[in-house]
């Protein structure tokens, strides 16, 4: 029996935890593209991300990172494969699922920040209530109360424009925290911003998985934010060369 099992049931019963994971990848290719033009994405991937992990995507630009991101996150479809979130399995979800999905059980941060200039800090960490229709005095309450949680109580009024690379990039955080997700999914959040703000980015999102009990799937390239992962998964031309865990800082 043991030979019939997929490469993530393999990792699931090699972790041995009682806990399903949140993510798993099963062979899950992507093209752009048809016949000798197309471009291969992703060739072959398998991995699982365990509840309550940060676990981090490394490889070079062009390696697969956010063509995976995009598909865990249902934003697009592989071209073979299977991919399950919290147990949904996404290819079984129409398209007002996947919007349910994306909305209700995952955040997402981007290496833009990707805020709304004319909105503040409060009113861009507010958006994703709003799309579930939340009383405004309970948005405005949990906006500030996740504004606090990233550091920023005093800067609720000031919008992006009067803001740090970093302090936005803070925001973009507690925007995808809004809705109490399960997952929250980080494309580069540190692409654009110095190494020490960075790294206090990755440091507060380690904060987060363990105040919050959520769990982050980041895609980043830069090695020293590696160290503050539970777990590595490296890509290189859409294969996983290598899975591990990080030793402690």
């Amino acid at each position: 029996m043991s030979d019939q099992q997929s490469p993530a049931a393999v990792a699931t019963a090699e972790r041995g935890g009682d806990a399903p994971p949140i993510v798993v990848v099963d062979d899950v290719h992507h093209s752009f593209g048809s016949g000798p033009q197309a471009v291969h994405a992703l060739r072959g991937v398998s991995f699982e991300v365990g509840r309550g992990e940060l676990t981090a995507l490394r490889g070079r630009s062009g390696s697969g990172k956010t063509t995976l991101l995009n598909l865990v996150g249902g934003l697009d479809s592989p071209t073979a494969g299977r991919i399950t979130v919290d147990g949904a399995d996404l290819a079984s979800l129409d398209e007002p699922g996947l919007l349910a999905l994306r909305r209700d059980r995952i955040g997402f941060v981007f290496q833009s920040f990707g805020l709304i200039p004319v909105l503040t800090a409060a009113e861009n960490v507010g958006v994703p209530m709003r799309l579930r229709r939340m009383p405004a005095k309970e948005r405005e309450e949990r906006a500030r109360t996740l504004l606090a949680l990233v550091g920023l109580a005093d800067h609720a009024e000031q919008r992006p424009g009067e803001l740090s690379g970093g302090q936005q990039q803070r925001v973009a955080v507690a925007r995808a925290l809004a809705n109490d997700p399960d997952l929250i999914i980080a494309d580069e959040p540190t692409g654009q911003l110095d190494s020490e703000t960075g790294r206090s980015i990755m440091e507060l999102l380690r904060a987060v998985v363990r105040s919050e009990s959520v769990t982050i799937l980041v895609a980043t390239h830069d090695p020293h934010l590696i160290e503050l992962a539970d777990r590595v998964v490296e890509l290189r031309d859409g294969r996983i060369v290598e899975t591990a865990v990080p030793p402690g800082p």
